[in-house]
């Protein structure tokens, strides 16, 4: 998923727990969203690390 979109849908999940509640499938979306945002973030860090050169 395109990361502009994923991080809309989390956020919207995340509004929507925080005034209606999740359904228990919208809960598992959420967390599998979540997790895959992390993982896309941990990617991008070690990439951005392995190219740092010690001067």
């Amino acid at each position: 998923m395109e990361m502009k979109k994923l991080i809309e849908r989390i956020n919207f999940l995340y509004k929507k727990s925080k005034e209606d509640g999740l359904t228990e499938e919208e809960k598992k979306e959420q967390d599998t969203l979540r997790r895959e945002y992390i993982e896309i973030i941990k990617g991008n860090v070690k990439v951005q690390l392995s190219k740092v050169k010690k001067i």
